[in-house]
C-alpha cells in the first residue's frame, strides 16, 4: 500500500504563487515582460539551451543565436555546421542538432508556426515530456506542468515526498499537477521555477521568504534540506586517450569533424586514439600524420555526464605543405573560432 504524503499545515494556493511572482519575477532575455506576448521561438530556444545548463551560463548564448537567426524560419535554413559553431562552448551538443532539427521540422510540418498542445509538441526532434510541456504553458497557456529540478525539489518538499529520486518523478508530477491554478499556466510554471531557483534553493532555502512557507510538510518537520531525496550516484569512470596536436609551419592545425550520432556528434575536434580505460601502448602508432610527435606535460582533462576523460597531447610539428589525410583537414588559425571545437577541444588547442 502506498504512504500517505504528509498533510501540509495549509493547502498550497497557487494565487499566493502568482502574487509573490508578480512582485519578485527574474528578468530574463527569452521572457516576455508583464502584458505582452510570449515569442514560442524565445521559449523554444531558450528551453532547450537551459537544459542541463545554468541561466548565467545559457544567456549569452541566447543572445548570439536571436541575433544570428531572430527567427524559427531562419534557423531552419542555417547550415547546421554553423548552428554547431556558435554552440559550441555550451556543452550537451546533441541540444544543438535536436534545436536546429526541431527548427526545420517546424518549419516544414507547420510552416514555421509552432503547435501549441504537448502531444504535437513531443513529436518534434529533441523535445521531450518537460519541454514540450513547458512550450506549451508558456508560450501558449496550456494547462501542463514542465516539471523540472526546481518544479521537483517544491513539490517533494511541500508534501515531504520520501520516495528517492530518480524513481519519484511519476509521482511528484501527480502532486504537481494538484497545484495548477485555473488560469495563467504559463506565469505559473514559471512561478515554480523561480522559487526554487531564488527562494526553494537545494541548499539554505530562504523559508522565511517564501510564500508557501506555512503550507510546507518539509518546513514544518524543520529539515526542507533533506528533500529530494536522492539514490546515491554511481561513481564516475575515466577514460584516458592521446590527442594529436599537429601543428603546419603556416600554423594552421589538423582536425577533423566527429561522426554526426554519439557523443559530440558533428562536432570538430583534434585527432585522438579512441577514449578508453587505458593509453595505447605506443600512441605514435595512432597519429594521423608520421612526424616528430613529443608527448606534452600536462594532461587535458574533462568531465562529461557519464565519465571523466583525461587526455595525454602530443604536438608535432610538420611542414606547410602537408597533405591532410582523409576524412580530416587544415584549420588555420584565423579559422579556429569558427570550428565548432567543443570545450574539452578547445583545452587542447590551448596548448598551441
Amino acid at each position: 500500500m502506498e504512504k500517505a504524503e504528509p498533510e501540509a499545515m495549509r493547502r498550497p494556493e497557487p494565487a499566493r504563487l502568482l502574487a509573490w511572482y508578480d512582485r519578485h519575477r527574474r528578468r530574463l532575455p527569452w521572457r516576455a515582460l508583464p502584458g505582452e506576448r510570449q515569442d514560442p521561438y524565445k521559449v523554444f530556444l531558450s528551453e532547450i539551451m537551459l537544459q542541463q545548463t545554468t541561466v548565467a551560463a545559457a544567456a549569452p548564448y541566447f543572445a548570439s543565436f536571436l541575433a544570428r537567426w531572430p527567427n524559427i524560419e531562419a534557423l531552419a535554413v542555417a547550415p547546421l555546421g554553423e548552428v554547431l559553431s556558435a554552440w559550441a562552448g555550451l556543452g550537451y551538443y546533441a541540444r544543438a542538432r535536436n534545436l536546429h532539427a526541431g527548427a526545420k521540422a517546424v518549419a516544414e510540418r507547420y510552416s514555421g508556426r509552432f503547435p501549441m498542445s504537448v502531444s504535437e509538441l513531443i513529436t518534434l526532434p529533441g523535445i521531450g515530456p518537460y519541454t514540450a510541456a513547458a512550450i506549451a504553458s508558456i508560450a501558449f497557456e496550456q494547462r501542463a506542468v514542465p516539471v523540472d529540478g526546481n518544479w521537483e525539489r517544491v513539490v517533494s518538499r511541500l508534501f515531504a515526498h520520501s520516495e528517492p529520486l530518480p524513481k519519484a518523478r511519476a509521482r511528484l508530477r501527480t502532486l504537481a499537477e494538484t497545484l495548477l491554478p485555473d488560469a495563467r499556466y504559463g506565469d505559473f510554471a514559471q512561478a515554480m521555477m523561480d522559487l526554487g531557483a531564488t527562494i526553494c534553493t537545494p541548499r539554505r532555502p530562504a523559508c522565511a521568504l517564501c510564500p508557501w512557507n506555512d503550507a510546507c510538510a518539509a518546513r514544518a518537520d524543520g529539515e526542507p534540506e533533506r528533500y529530494p531525496l536522492r539514490l546515491a550516484k554511481m561513481a564516475r569512470p575515466t577514460r584516458r586517450g592521446v590527442a594529436f596536436l599537429a601543428v603546419r609551419a603556416d600554423g594552421a592545425v589538423l582536425a577533423r569533424s566527429r561522426p554526426m550520432e554519439g557523443l559530440l556528434g558533428g562536432m570538430t575536434e583534434v585527432p585522438s586514439t579512441p577514449w578508453e580505460g587505458a593509453l595505447p601502448t605506443d600512441p605514435v602508432q595512432h597519429a594521423p600524420v608520421k612526424a616528430a610527435w613529443t608527448p606534452l606535460n600536462a594532461p587535458v582533462t574533462h568531465v562529461f555526464s557519464h565519465f571523466a576523460l583525461e587526455l595525454t597531447v602530443w604536438r608535432a610539428e610538420v611542414p606547410a605543405g602537408t597533405v591532410a589525410p582523409a576524412g580530416h583537414r587544415w584549420v588555420p588559425v584565423r579559422g579556429i573560432d569558427d570550428e565548432a571545437f567543443p570545450s574539452v577541444m578547445r583545452k587542447v588547442l590551448a596548448r598551441l
